[in-house]
């Protein structure tokens, strides 16, 4: 069984055991999260497909770790005009695992 759930403005495909990366969630360590924003819930050669969402169907997790993903370097720079400008970016994420899809 599968579902399609969406969480910081992104869409994810889960199946019950995957470890996901998303945006970052207001959750600690080891804490349960509920997605209740399920667009679609499939297996078993049938599929629900919500508009937007399926009612009543939810994918429960547990928060791994938080943490910034590797930097990212911004560098911008106008030729000619010595004009150089250096920024460094690190995305927070939020690592999950699912534990159990609802349908």
């Amino acid at each position: 069984m599968y579902a399609i759930i969406k969480t910081g403005g992104k869409q994810y495909r889960v199946s019950e055991g995957d470890v996901i990366w998303v945006e970052k969630l207001p959750y600690d360590d080891g804490e349960k999260v509920s997605f209740d924003e399920v667009l679609l819930v499939g297996g078993d050669g049938e599929i629900k497909a919500g508009a937007p969402v399926v009612n009543g169907a939810s994918v429960e997790g547990t928060v791994l770790k938080n943490g910034k993903s590797k930097k990212v370097i911004v560098f911008k720079y106008k030729s000619k005009k010595d004009y150089r400008k250096k920024q460094g970016h690190r995305q927070p994420f939020t690592q999950v695992k699912i534990e159990k899809i609802n349908a």
